[in-house]
């Protein structure tokens, strides 16, 4: 039988146990049923996420009316709202998902978020709010992206450019943020006129993706941070031809996320409006349903 409210569909296919175990053990404050019901809306979220962002938001909404106290169910929520381009609400539910869970590691989409609402100033000032070094590295590489968009924004090139020279960019070896680094870096090299410089970056940033995903290059797999294991493996990346004047070691950047296309997402959240989750500082009471 079918939980109430117009949730949508989940395919029989999809189980509870698809949920990823760690994600499974924060729903253990639920029901067994209702936790079930949140699982597989989470994991159709998931799935439709790249290709249908305005259904995989439909599956965190119904997701977060279960579980709203849930960390994961509302990064999840946050994730989905930014994917549809509502910023507004992306933002709201990353503030709430940080005060559950204590992790700052949605700080790059908090970010862009923030940019994508128009205020590229109070993007800057929460993406130094943190210090950096905690971060993962690519949670890093996400970060300064973000914060070059930001100065982009303000019209900003060679701060934008600054923003990107960070110790992850390496011409000479490409994790598996490295290709999104290189071409970000390319960008705002275009933006500046510098257009030798930014095709060589593209170019890099080609060879970069190319050797993570294998394609017949000799490559070494190494290991970074000054001879210790990361855990994050990389590969060399084939040398390219530098122009004659380019005389710094230069970073990339990705593809700057608040551009992303905002469907109308207007009827869905009319929609759900009564049932949606609570204010920005609200802790969102929790609706378990059998």
């Amino acid at each position: 039988m079918r939980p109430r409210h117009d949730d949508p569909e989940v395919p029989d296919r999809i189980q509870a146990k698809d949920l990823d175990r760690g994600a499974r053990a924060e729903l253990k404050t639920l029901t067994k049923e209702n936790a079930d019901w949140v699982a597989r809306h989470l994991v159709a979220a998931a799935e439709a996420l790249e290709d249908d962002p305005a259904l995989a938001h439909r599956h965190a909404l119904s997701a977060s009316r279960r579980a709203g106290r849930i960390g994961i169910v509302r990064e999840t929520l946050a994730i989905t709202a930014y994917a549809t381009g509502d910023f507004a609400l992306a933002l709201r539910e990353f503030r709430t998902y940080r005060r559950i869970s204590g992790s700052d590691e949605q700080l790059p989409l908090m970010v862009d978020s923030e940019r994508g609402v128009g205020r590229p100033d109070r993007a800057l000032e929460l993406g130094r709010s943190v210090d950096r070094s905690t971060l993962p590295a690519s949670v890093q590489v996400a970060l300064a992206i973000a914060m070059s968009g930001a100065r982009l924004d303000l019209g900003q090139p060679e701060l934008a450019l600054a923003e990107l020279e960070i110790p992850q960019l390496d011409k000479d070896r490409a994790f598996s943020y490295s290709p999104a680094l290189f071409s970000a870096y390319a960008e705002v090299l275009e933006e500046l006129g510098r257009s030798d410089e930014s095709a060589a970056w593209r170019d890099r940033a080609r060879r970069a993706e190319a050797a993570l995903a294998g394609e017949g290059l000799d490559l070494v797999e190494v290991f970074d941070l000054e001879g210790e294991e990361s855990g994050e493996p990389s590969v060399t990346v084939p040398a390219v031809d530098a122009p004659a004047d380019e005389t710094r070691e230069e970073p990339a950047q990705l593809a700057d996320p608040a551009d992303a296309i905002e469907p109308d997402v207007a009827a869905i959240l009319a929609e759900t409006a009564d049932q949606a989750p609570n204010g920005p500082e609200d802790d969102d009471a929790e609706s378990e349903r059998a």
